[in-house]
């Protein structure tokens, strides 16, 4: 299947959740069995050889492709929220995004420093959801944090860059329209 299909599938909602942004809706993706399977495949494939040990979903859409890319490599899934919607003891970390501020938690015994994680989210935006979530993985010192995103918007401007030292990859690179 080409990138070309697997953008073509992607809704954009302009104004959603405020007025000036658009919102790249991959739940037209994920209806489109072809295409979820071929983002599953893609993901997959960036990280075979790379010892994943636990796939950490950002919350909501990260879940939806961070579970299956986790049981496709033989990984643990690991859920990061948002507050108060994780019943055990947790970290939190807080964030700027592009239209408030807002905050990620993940339970904490979730990951260990033997662990190799592979955070996942659906869009790299700004970063800063991003950013969060690879401090919170980072606090518990595993191995190595590798970072995947379905969608990097190239024109996006950076404000919470991803550290260095967290490779990151995503199968599909869009401008915002």
């Amino acid at each position: 299947m080409t990138e070309e299909k697997l953008i073509e599938a992607i809704r954009i909602v302009p104004d959603f959740p405020v007025k000036g942004i658009q919102f790249f809706d991959v739940t037209t993706l994920f209806k489109d069995v072809a295409c979820y399977a071929e983002v599953i495949d893609r993901i997959c494939s960036l990280y075979a050889d790379k010892g994943i040990t636990k796939v950490a979903g950002i919350e909501s859409r990260g879940f939806v492709t961070g579970a299956a890319v986790a049981a496709r490599l033989g990984a643990g899934f690991v859920p990061i929220r948002k507050p108060g919607k994780l019943p055990a003891r947790v970290v939190s970390e807080k964030y700027t995004k592009e239209y408030g501020t807002d905050s990620l938690e993940i339970h904490d015994d979730a990951i260990t420093p033997d662990d190799v994680v592979l955070v996942h989210d659906d869009v790299l935006a700004t970063g800063g959801t991003a950013l969060a979530a690879v401090k919170l993985v980072k606090g518990f010192g595993p191995k190595a944090v590798f970072c995947n995103f379905i969608i990097n918007i190239t024109d996006c401007p950076r404000t919470s860059p991803i550290p260095e030292d967290v490779p990151v990859e995503s199968i599909l690179n869009m401008a915002e329209r």
